[in-house]
């Protein structure tokens, strides 16, 4: 038997003021868009914002319905309007923000595991890797260099040829 250890390195920002001054927009505009989910049976308000390599903004929050299973991920409703709005056009940064009426929003949260998989399979569509930044309303604050780090052994277009 072999054993094999997986591990990624990741930076930590004791909070956003230590950004360089495109990243602190970035998770600025993630935190401003909260406010436009669609929450209000979690109250929980997820914002993502994009800066396409095309230097145009792309923006999702969470989308919850009544029939919970329905609802949709800042993350994919932001991939989503990209691909119909700027087909193949690779994302340079992704900021994912939160806010909640019942939590304190003072740590980066990660994306879920249905995200990370469609992050995962749009990196793969343009061939470049999407660069995370990620953080709650205040607090620290995570950057990951590609979405790909936070699905190893991940299931992609590659198992399917």
């Amino acid at each position: 038997m072999d054993k094999k250890k997986f591990e990624f390195a990741y930076e930590v920002y004791e909070d956003s003021s230590k950004l360089n001054e495109k990243d602190a927009w970035l998770l600025n505009e993630a935190r401003q868009v909260t406010e436009q989910a669609y929450a209000p049976y979690s109250n929980f308000h997820v914002g993502a914002v994009a800066i396409l390599e095309n230097g145009e903004v792309v923006a999702g929050t969470n989308q919850e319905n009544a029939s919970y299973p329905v609802g949709t991920c800042a993350e994919r409703v932001l991939l989503g309007t990209l691909a119909t709005l700027h087909p193949k056009v690779p994302i340079v940064s992704m900021a994912i923000s939160y806010n909640s009426k019942e939590v304190k929003s003072n740590h980066p949260i990660s994306p879920c595991g249905m995200c990370r998989q469609a992050l995962l399979e749009y990196e793969g569509r343009v061939h470049k890797p999407i660069r995370l930044i990620l953080g709650g309303m205040e607090g620290k604050v995570f950057i990951i260099e590609t979405a790909s780090q936070l699905l190893p052994f991940a299931f992609s277009s590659k198992e399917l040829m």
